[in-house]
């Protein structure tokens, strides 16, 4: 593939303005200038842009001309570098946008900073490069720098090269954007999302016979408000209990409203001023409620009416983010989480080697060790030389195979009796320590590269959304192990 991509010409660009006085901004453009170097010497651009190619050349069936490849390869390098900005300030798609518009520095570092004028990618087309990549072609690029630091570090200017002599490996919830899931609140999502998409429909002049949406969604607001007091009640059970039977009565006539202005929409979408796209949004919206207001209901009816448990594997969590799980923690303020469980396994540089989001309920962390290595050991071809995590992914197997393989044991013992013996091992002490510094190490992700909170919507999405932080991640990094000699001297201002 590779002999097909067209080089990207040179350009003249304009010089960047010396800023003088901030220091905050002079470290941002130094690290921006590291890891835009990383991105031309490590191939994580040009595989990138190949990987984008494929996708988009194999589906046409037919070659492209040289103008509209070029012009693509030049989206896709925007596509990348746009994304990892994004991801290293955190903002979100209209802010990130604002923020590209009116800083030099960012022009550059997209590759925006034409002479005659400043063409800055809308918030949509930021969208659409968040997902510019599927989940596993991200996982080569990653795969790919991660490769070149082992064995090209001298190319790259790095310190020292990736170590793997140690590898800490441990799981963590990423959480998903929706409110705490009580049952009742979802009859009221439902009604909402319904009630809004009817009267969007209203508005296109297709209409049937009903109350102002408005209506229901004030009844649903002070039934919400009447629940939520009913614990202060005296008679708080019977109380609930009422309110939830006057809510289900509502939701029906509500599902029965939306169906009717559903079919209205399908059946006269060209009568109004929407595309057909822009009515099969509305359409799906309405379908996705509709399919699992029902479920919602007899969840709610069970815990509440009906006094009775729900399975966590049978709960609906949301009406928006279907692939959300109950992951019970246990931790001090997080006794349950709502989201995806997540593992990260990480060198003791800090560079993440490993990553796996999973979709259902995860297995036991005990049952997740011997993938990962196999997906280390897959992407960069060797092996590590020892495995250091807690308790949770100690057992028979897991032992046993690391003595087989060679790979020193650093798990965490369950009994506290062999823990106390192992900690006589300087090695496995040493480990043991570094090992605690992984947990700081996945508040970063969470905190400084996945979002706050992640926005990304589906579970494809969030997948993708985690392997750009664990890249831009990567790249951060190993921008700070950059030897001193390569990074640009900081400016004086003259006196």
């Amino acid at each position: 593939m590779s002999s097909f991509m067209i080089p990207f010409p040179t350009e003249l660009r304009p010089r960047l303005p010396i800023v003088v006085g901030n220091v905050d901004y002079r470290m941002l453009q130094q690290r921006l200038e590291e890891i835009d170097s990383l991105l031309l010497s490590s191939g994580v651009e040009r595989e990138f842009v190949e990987l984008a190619l494929q996708n988009w050349i194999l589906p046409e069936g037919r070659p492209p001309s040289a103008r509209q490849q070029a012009k693509f390869q030049r989206r896709s390098r925007l596509a990348l570098r746009c994304t990892i900005l994004r991801v290293l300030l955190q903002e979100d798609f209209r802010g990130f946008t604002c923020q590209l518009a009116g800083n030099p520095l960012f022009h550059w570092f997209c590759g925006i900073d034409a002479l005659d004028q400043v063409r800055v990618p809308s918030k949509s087309e930021l969208q659409r490069f968040s997902v510019w990549l599927p989940m596993e072609q991200m996982r080569s690029v990653i795969n790919g720098l991660l490769r070149g630091a082992l064995d090209r570090a001298e190319e790259l200017v790095l310190t020292e090269p990736l170590d793997l002599e140690a590898y800490f490996l441990d799981t963590t919830c990423l959480q998903a954007n929706i409110h705490f899931p009580v049952d009742w609140v979802l009859l009221r999502d439902g009604t909402r999302t319904l009630m809004k998409a009817t009267a969007l429909i209203r508005g296109q002049g297709l209409k049937g016979r009903m109350e102002p949406p408005e209506e229901f969604l004030r009844r649903i607001n002070r039934l919400s408000i009447e629940m939520t007091h009913q614990r202060r009640q005296a008679d708080g059970r019977k109380g609930r209990k009422r309110v939830l039977r006057q809510m289900k009565k509502l939701v029906r006539v509500v599902r029965e409203h939306a169906c009717r202005h559903r079919q209205l929409l399908e059946e006269n979408w060209e009568q109004t001023e929407w595309t057909r796209p822009q009515a099969e949004v509305v359409l799906r919206r309405i379908d996705r409620v509709l399919e699992l207001l029902p479920q919602a209901q007899a969840q709610a009816h069970e815990r509440i009416i009906g006094e009775r448990q729900v399975k966590n594997r049978e709960k609906i969590l949301s009406l928006y983010e279907t692939d959300v799980q109950v992951i019970v923690r246990g931790k001090a303020g997080a006794e349950v989480e709502f989201g995806n469980t997540v593992l990260l396994g990480e060198n003791r540089q800090g560079l993440i080697l490993d990553f796996q989001i999973y979709q259902d309920q995860a297995p036991a962390d005990a049952h997740l060790l011997v993938e990962s290595l196999e997906r280390v050991q897959a992407a960069l071809g060797r092996t590590v030389g020892g495995v250091a995590t807690d308790r949770g992914f100690a057992n028979a197997a897991n032992r046993e195979g690391l003595e087989t393989a060679g790979i020193f044991d650093g798990i965490c013992p369950r009994r506290p009796e062999q823990m106390k013996e192992r900690m006589k091992s300087k090695k496995f002490a040493e480990m043991q320590r570094r090992r605690s510094q992984t947990e700081a190490r996945i508040g970063i992700l969470k905190q400084g590269f996945f979002g706050r909170p992640m926005r990304a919507k589906g579970f494809a999405h969030r997948a993708v959304a985690v392997a750009w932080g664990v890249l831009t991640h990567n790249l951060w990094l190993l921008a700070r192990m950059r030897k001193e000699e390569a990074k640009p001297k900081p400016l004086r201002q003259a006196a």
